[in-house]
């Protein structure tokens, strides 16, 4: 027995169709650059840049309802490697943690047996980043280990939760939607459970909630539409539970903090966005939708920008952009203006046809660069939008009223060079220019270009249409047809199309629109052709209209194969193709078979009315096609030796010249010579014909008696010398045609469907299909070699099966997907790196560790050469990359925006920045001794500050100028008592003392503070810095803070410029936060720098654990020196390297000496060499002892600032 061979290597896979309603939330795009995609109960992974599917990860057994990527905010290295982990959760309560490149599964997590309402990776504490926080239904957040799938903690809350959001700036502050309203979380910890059950607020909905009028004088005027509206959404957010005609709580879609600037938070309801600021509880923003307009689904509120993606029910994408306007109130007094925050429509995208089947699920925006969008159709579709910068052409400037969005001067950070090149749609704030403050004017500047903002659909990804599906595989891999084969295969829809894929690569080939109903089976007739048949419904007669076409894949001609034949006659059941594709037998349910020749297009016999009803049939694999080769060879010698003499021409009869000649002929106008064939079939009693075909002559043969353990034969397949016959009870007849010999065995599982062999000579394996599975057999051991049953080990029905190859079988399913799986049947994810993708992947995550952290230093920095080399990553990236004017700084930040580094781009942001900024002040001649910050004088020197996201690391002015806005735009919003006192304590910590005083005398006579209120304002405005009264108010608010009264007293000693103090006591009692805002609003930048300080100590101490939230302090305060120790006592070595390097360059760092005591000797003896006489003494000390001091060493940076981090 000669072994066969696997012919084609051909990776398992599964083409996905349709979602299911509950994988509508099931998407997510990561920082890694993938997104995943839940599709019934597999996983997608789609690369967005070239829109192909490179992973489908198969374990659930339910519908995936949420899937979660981890975050990428730690350092890595070959220990953290980058790695692809991701979280999905199903509708049965089961959470699996995937290696999504090798397809394997960490753990899998059970808690209870209810759909997973959502999920997140925790990413804000330096000690473990395997944490993974999950609602399971109906009432408990339980925290689990991700990589080990214990549980940490779990705790239980009154009302049933339907999400969560994290505040992005302070991770102990999470927020969780009830069906009742919001819960708001202040102690949240890894380490144990929160211990109060928070803070409960109710929302009311914004239709119902009444109008509050705001306190003001009785001569205000009548508020207009738009003030009424404003004025109806004024108090959204009480204490009390609203009565029950006063609120629809399911109105609420979505929560979600607003990760552009601290303390604001998003709600979405079908018609308006709601902007709340936490600090008033107070609507100070709305998004409204015009009574016309497309209701919301969802909105994505962006970190870079104060922007907002908003996904609509028609699936069209918006982008609004926040500006603050200000408009003089005409009753009120002139200094005091309205603000309020208005998000701009500055870009649409096109909506989808929506109908009842296709409609919208999600969006996902791109958390690296927030420039790139992916809209989920229902329909399985993926549509990738990018946003693009236009510039604004001069005479359609403002034809929409809305002011001018600029571009930033920078790129990665830095200013740009002159003729620098730059990727302007890298993300989205290097497309747009900050938010400008209230009453800022724009910076007058000739080369910031006016841009408007398009997006463009970059990519589709389609999935398979509903079933029912029909699928054949093209003829198989033989040595004849090597250089030319593709995998095809063939899907008939249920709307008459035929899909044809390319199974190498998993994408789709050709989609052909055939028939015109659901087609009902397909043969192949050659490796570009095939035929495919469907039948219409029947009419009252039972009589269908019949579609039998042939259609030529490269050109995609499609013709009517029966000609004018197929209306009104009864059904085709099946066609079948001979081996030698000559011949095509078609069968119909009550009316005899016809017999076609393939090649030609003609009839051959039409089977006479008494012809028996055929159940099954199959065309048998033998045929005299070589014998009659042979005679053609035979006689094409004795045509050349006729022409050599004449006198060996007795040796072969003219007449079969002649007759060879003209099959020669013939062959040559592709009309090969017709072979003999057979095929057999069954009737209704189980009688098997044998029925041979040659030419245009069709002979009667052998008859044999029904089998009388067999039931009505359903199916037969041949092959070889082995005939299986199946019957609608379950049994399989396996005839050994040679031996004589017949062996039935009864499966016990129902009705054969299909009986298939495998390809391949002397490849012996049968393909069966069941109504609930399906089983592989091997005939020649007649033995089961696999078997799937539904509810057993999968839960999807099976529609079709075929094999692909020699040992892989491809199965259609009821879940809308079609399946490549390994002769075994156990679906299986695969394994990444075994896959053919048509167009490269840049994804550093799918490389092995080593491969990935030499790739980025290869990136970063070549110093062993002199000019910047690389043959690797994509175009238009590398011509930036490879600019010689791009800085060190602008490249890191590049880079970690290619590998989509969550750490390692808010580190380089922030460092990139502040070195920008402490260099110029020091070549504005200011002294920056290490740890004496910037004098105010110089603060306006950068002409950028750091984005108002990233908080208390922005300049002190900038952000004191935020803050005294967001005051008054909370002034205009406060609509009660409550909101005035908060708005009143804001003002005298920032000192705002006479704004204070008017709210203060504005609390009314029969409110029991008004007394209190009173004295204070008397107290605010009498104060005066002569001693005696300064040291008793500094008295009281010490008594004030030890009995409890933290906020009064700080409040005291603000007022007599004792804020230093103030942040002292906060501090000590444990508000950081509150100590850092407050230095931040009121110190000067010395002592402000103190309390920073002494922060940055707290984040470090190991039970806070917060390095890398320190040493981004220490950055804005202009500590370089402590930050590069810091870097490298957390063994973080190339960022270590990277900063340094990019310090000297700025000349922010006595960079030698600093080396010398990281014990990096050689280095600093490089340096020093490089910093000339200065670096002379340094040398000295060096090599004290040593003899000479060594000459310069050439640069070989690279490898100095290396001797340590070889770990």
């Amino acid at each position: 027995m000669i072994p066969y061979t696997v012919n084609i290597k051909l990776a398992a896979r599964t083409l996905t169709g349709t979602l299911n309603l509950q994988n509508k939330t099931a998407v997510d795009w990561g920082w890694q650059g993938l997104i995943a995609q839940g599709c019934h109960s597999s996983i997608l992974i789609i690369d967005p840049k070239t829109s192909q599917t490179i992973q489908v990860l198969e374990r659930h057994k339910a519908n995936v309802v949420k899937v979660k990527w981890s975050r990428e905010n730690y350092y890595h290295n070959v220990s953290s490697p980058y790695c692809l982990r991701l979280a999905s959760g199903d509708a049965s309560g089961k959470i699996i943690v995937w290696d999504v490149v090798s397809g394997t599964v960490h753990c899998e997590i059970q808690e209870h047996s209810k759909p997973i309402q959502d999920m997140e990776w925790l990413w804000n504490q330096d000690a473990s980043r395997d944490l993974l926080l999950a609602i399971h239904p109906p009432n408990y957040i339980v925290l689990w280990n991700g990589d080990t799938g214990t549980k940490l903690w779990k705790k239980s809350y009154a009302e049933n939760i339907l999400s969560f959001s994290f505040d992005p700036f302070d991770p102990s502050n999470m927020a969780l939607l009830t069906s009742e309203g919001i819960v708001f979380i202040t102690d949240f910890s890894h380490s144990k459970p929160p211990g109060s059950a928070g803070k409960k607020v109710y929302i009311a909905s914004p239709h119902a909630s009444p109008a509050h009028t705001k306190p003001a004088p009785a001569a205000a005027p009548v508020p207009t539409g738009a003030k009424k509206a404003l004025n109806k959404v004024k108090v959204l957010i009480t204490n009390e539970k609203p009565t029950a005609e006063a609120v629809t709580l399911n109105d609420c879609l979505q929560l979600s903090y607003l990760p552009s600037k601290r303390n604001h938070m998003l709600l979405l309801y079908p018609r308006e966005i709601l902007i709340l600021d936490l600090e008033l509880s107070q609507t100070v923003g709305v998004v409204a939708i015009e009574r016309s307009g497309v209701p919301f689904i969802q909105v994505i509120p962006c970190a870079q920008r104060d922007a907002l993606y908003c996904l609509h029910e028609n699936g069209c994408i918006t982008l609004r952009v926040c500006r603050t306007t200000t408009t003089p109130e005409e009753a009120a007094d002139p200094e005091q203006n309205v603000y309020e925050l208005m998000y701009d429509l500055r870009s649409q995208c096109d909506a989808i046809r929506v109908t009842k089947t296709v409609r919208p699920y999600r969006m996902v925006i791109c958390p690296v660069n927030e420039n790139s969008a992916a809209l989920m159709v229902s329909d399985g579709r993926a549509m990738l939008w990018e946003l693009k910068a236009q510039q604004h052409l001069i005479n359609s400037r403002n034809h929409s009223g809305l002011s001018p969005l600029y571009t930033p001067l920078s790129f990665c950070g830095s200013p740009l060079g002159p003729n620098q090149k730059r990727i302007q749609d890298l993300s989205l704030n290097s497309m747009i220019g900050q938010t400008l403050m209230a009453g800022e004017a724009p910076p007058p500047s000739s080369n910031q270009q006016d841009i408007q903002l398009k997006f463009l659909l970059t990519g589709l990804l389609s999935g398979l249409p509903l079933p029912p599906f029909a699928l054949r595989m093209c003829p198989p891999l033989t040595t004849k047809n090597i250089n030319h084969y593709q995998p095809l295969l063939a899907v008939g829809t249920s709307n008459g199309s035929v899909l044809v894929y390319n199974l190498t690569s998993g994408l789709l080939h050709k989609d052909l629109s055939v028939h015109s109903c659901e087609v009902r089976g397909i043969e192949w007739v050659s490796l570009t052709s095939f035929l495919s048949f469907a039948t219409s419904a029947p009419n009252n007669m039972g009589l269908v209209r019949n579609e039998l076409q042939h259609v030529n894949l490269p050109t995609g001609r499609c013709f009517a194969f029966r000609g004018e034949r197929g209306n009104d006659e009864p059904p085709i059941e099946m066609i079948k193709v001979s081996h030698l594709k000559q011949y095509l037998v078609v069968v119909f349910r009550d009316k005899p078979l016809e017999l076609w020749d393939t090649r030609t297009g003609t009839l051959l016999r039409e089977m006479a009315k008494n012809f028996p009803t055929v159940t099954a049939l199959e065309w048998s694999p033998s045929h005299n096609l070589k014998s009659l080769k042979k005679k053609q060879m035979a006689a094409r010698e004795a045509i050349a030796r006729q022409t050599v003499s004449d006198a060996e021409q007795t040796s072969v009869e003219s007449s079969v010249i002649s007759l060879l000649q003209d099959a020669e002929s013939k062959s040559e106008t592709s009309q090969a010579i017709s072979a003999r064939e057979h095929f057999v079939f069954t009737d209704t009693d189980g009688q098997v014909y044998h029925i041979t075909v040659e030419g245009n002559t069709v002979k009667d043969g052998a008859r044999i008696p029904p089998d009388g353990s067999m039931g009505s034969i359903a199916c037969i397949a041949w092959k070889g010398d082995t005939l299986v016959l199946g019957d609608v009870d379950g049994n399989l007849n396996f005839w050994d045609l040679k031996a004589r010999l017949s062996r039935g065995i009864p499966t016990h599982r129902g009705w054969v469907k299909k009986i298939r062999f495998a390809p391949g000579k002397g490849n012996q394996k049968l393909l069966v299909m069941y109504t609930d599975g399906a089983e592989v057999w091997d005939t020649k051991e007649v033995q089961m070699v696999s078997s799937m049953r539904i509810g057993r080990n999968v839960n999807y029905r099976i529609l079709d099966i075929d094999w692909c190859t020699s040992d892989k079988v491809v199965l259609a399913s009821d879940d809308g997907c079609v399946r490549v799986l390994e002769m075994a049947m156990k679906s299986a994810s695969y394994r990444m790196d075994e896959q053919d993708l048509t167009d490269p992947v840049w994804c550093p995550y799918l490389l092995v560790p080593r491969a990935a952290l030499t790739l980025k230093a290869f990136l970063l920095l070549q110093p062993w050469s002199g000019t910047f080399t690389m043959d690797i990553t994509q175009v238009d990236m590398k011509s930036v990359l490879q600019d010689p004017e791009l800085s060190l700084l602008q490249r890191c930040l590049l880079v970690s925006r290619l590998f989509g580094d969550e750490s390692d781009l808010h580190f380089w942001t922030v460092a990139s920045h502040y070195l920008q900024s402490f260099a110029q002040a020091r070549q504005l001649g200011v002294s920056t001794a290490e740890g004496q910050a910037k004098s105010e004088g110089t603060q306006t020197s950068p002409p950028n500050h750091l984005d108002i996201c990233h908080d208390v690391l922005c300049e002190s002015s900038y952000f004191q100028k935020f803050q005294l806005d967001r005051v008054h735009l909370q002034e205009v919003k406060r609509s009660s008592y409550d909101h005035t006192k908060k708005c009143a304590d804001q003002l005298l910590l920032l000192g705002q003392t006479d704004r204070a005083v008017q709210l203060l005398l504005e609390t009314s006579a029969d409110n029991t503070s008004y007394y209190c209120d009173s004295l204070k304002a008397c107290l605010v405005t009498t104060i005066t810095s002569s001693g005696p009264s300064q040291s008793t108010i500094k008295l009281v608010a010490t008594n004030m803070i030890a009995n409890g009264k933290l906020a009064e007293g700080v409040q005291l000693l603000c007022l007599i410029d004792k804020a230093a103090d103030a942040c002292r006591y906060l501090q000590t009692y444990g508000e950081w936060n509150r100590a850092a805002w407050l230095a931040k609003v009121r110190l000067n930048p010395a002592e402000s720098s103190d309390v920073l300080k002494r922060w940055a100590e707290h984040l470090c101490s190991p039970q806070v654990n917060q390095k890398s939230k320190a040493i981004m302090v220490l950055l804005s305060l202009g500590c370089f020196y402590k930050v590069g120790e810091m870097l490298q006592s957390m063994r973080h070595f190339d960022r270590a390297a990277l900063f340094i390097e990019a310090c000297l360059k700025y000349g922010v760092m006595e960079y030698a000496r600093m080396l010398r005591s990281l014990g990096l000797r050689e280095g600093a003896a490089l340096w020093a060499s490089r910093a000339g006489s200065a670096g002379q003494q340094l040398m000295e000390e060096l090599f004290q002892g040593e003899g000479s001091v060594p000459e310069a060493i050439p640069g070989e940076e690279g490898v100095e600032l290396s001797q340590d981090s070889t770990e």
